[in-house]
């Protein structure tokens, strides 16, 4: 049952992270023009929201799998 506390402690991890940062960032390169030696390229900031109740969820699952590998072992 080491593998169901140590995926617990991942997961616990991980929707700890979700709720400490619920945006991520980044950027979306695309070539606007592309004539011989001349190349544009535009850059937008995009930008994805995960919700809270993701975050709540994974760590409550992650919480639950290390109270049952810690009581199976």
């Amino acid at each position: 049952m080491r593998g169901l506390f140590g995926l617990g402690i991942v997961l616990l991890i991980v929707g700890l992270a979700i709720l400490a940062w619920p945006v991520i960032s980044y950027t979306d390169r695309e070539t606007a023009v592309d004539i011989g030696p001349i190349e544009v390229q535009t850059e937008r900031d995009k930008q994805f929201v995960l919700p809270p109740v993701l975050g709540i969820a994974t760590a409550a699952s992650g919480v639950a799998l290390i109270v049952f590998g810690r009581r199976k072992a």
